[in-house]
């Protein structure tokens, strides 16, 4: 590892907002080490918002800016480690470590493992700096040295690599290495701890992986700002039924969490009645659409579907609980210009399609409808097999603003 002198640090904490291109092209003083401050900065830069603790200590050593990408942010790290508890906890797969770092907080002793000699020489020296003086560092391939480890673990974590062998990102946990799919891998784990906690690919397809798995427990999918970042799986020793697997949708905004649980089994067996457009409508967040709960959400906040596939929801009363998005219907017209334009003068609005033929592209170019504004219009179908377009509002906007009407 290539430590800061004094001089380096202070240059990275004064130009911690430059242009690291332009940075790079001025000569320094022969105290610097220009490519090595420059890779600090361009890693920090990545590291501002989401890993704001790292971020404001001078002190650590970052690794490549790609790392900062691929790791986790800070917020995703401490709800990962809100799943975990007991005296010992391995990280198979320790990267940078940031999910180590938080996992540190709620484990009395956490054994972070790393292939990769640097990243481990940087953990090393950058964990006891974030007060996780708690965590031994080793060198090696995770499932050697856990395999090795005389004690027994109440938590392995891994987060598997999702790369192919062109560089292209797999979402299949066969795919990945290491496969925790395999049954001797899982086998294996599973014989040196009581649980195992995977972070998994956005795009997993979680119903064909719980029947794969058989022992999963539970599994949450978090998203930050409306994006899934991360599915996490939580295996334990005995079978678990597909419909008994707990399943906790979070979605964490900058106004707080909004989450949603269910037990697997409840969707499909959930009420549902379906209905035209009402007062208002609703949009899941992206977490909720992932974990499946169609009729569930409809169920709990007592709303009628607008149709059996088209996952929008409806009520004449305001559910301002609602974990996704809630807009005020001005009106439900036909997919033509004119009608369109009659409502909309400007002809800008933001288009989502849900359920419907044509993709949000070729409904722009039919309507000839700019993108932005205040106005929200849902393409849609109704229950009676009708292509509609809902005319919306943020329901937060409709103090102030109202759409002409003919």
């Amino acid at each position: 590892m290539s430590t800061l002198s004094t001089a380096e640090k202070l240059f990275v904490s004064n130009h911690i907002a430059d242009d690291i291109r332009a940075l790079a092209l001025r000569k320094q003083p022969a105290d610097i080490d220009t490519k090595k401050v420059i890779a600090q900065i361009a890693a920090r830069q990545k590291a501002r918002d989401k890993l704001p603790t790292w971020y404001a200590n001078n002190a650590l050593v970052f690794p490549p800016a790609l790392s900062v990408e691929q790791a986790s942010s800070e917020r995703t790290a401490h709800y990962k480690a809100s799943l975990v508890s007991g005296q010992l906890l391995f990280d198979l797969t320790g990267g940078m470590g940031v999910d180590t770092w938080a996992f540190a907080q709620r484990v009395n002793r956490v054994v972070y493992v790393e292939q990769r000699p640097e990243l481990v020489e940087l953990a090393a020296h950058n964990l006891p700096l974030l007060n996780a003086s708690n965590v031994d560092t080793q060198t090696g391939n995770g499932l050697e040295v856990i395999a090795h480890w005389p004690d027994t673990a109440d938590w392995i974590y891994l987060d598997p690599h999702r790369r192919d062998e062109q560089g292209g990102k797999v979402s299949r946990l066969e795919d990945c290495e290491p496969d925790i799919s395999s049954p001797g891998t899982l086998s294996a784990l599973l014989a040196k701890g009581k649980r195992i906690l995977v972070k998994a690919s956005p795009l997993l397809d979680v119903d064909f992986t719980v029947r794969q798995l058989f022992t999963v427990e539970a599994v949450h999918i978090v998203a930050v700002q409306n994006e899934v970042k991360e599915i996490m799986l939580v295996i334990g020793k005995q079978p678990v039924a597909a419909e008994a697997v707990v399943v906790t949708a979070i979605n964490m905004t900058a106004t707080g969490d909004a989450v949603f649980q269910f037990i697997k089994g409840d969707e499909s067996t959930a009420s549902v009645t379906l209905n035209d457009p009402q007062q208002y409508v609703y949009e899941p967040n992206a977490a909720v659409m992932k974990a499946g709960a169609f009729r569930l959400v409809a169920n709990r906040f007592d709303l009628s579907k607008l149709a059996p596939n088209s996952h929008l929801y409806t009520s004449n009363e305001l559910r301002s609980d609602f974990p996704g998005r809630t807009f005020r219907v001005e009106a439900v017209v036909k997919p033509d210009r004119k009608i369109v334009q009659s409502l909309i003068p400007a002809m800008k609005a933001n288009l989502t399609v849900r359920n419907f033929p044509q993709s949000v592209a070729e409904l722009r170019k039919k309507l000839v409808l700019q993108e932005g504004g205040d106005i929200y219009i849902f393409a849609t179908t109704l229950q009676n097999g009708d292509k509609r377009l809902l005319i919306t509002r943020k329901s937060e906007q409709l103090d102030t603003q109202q759409i002409n009407t003919p």
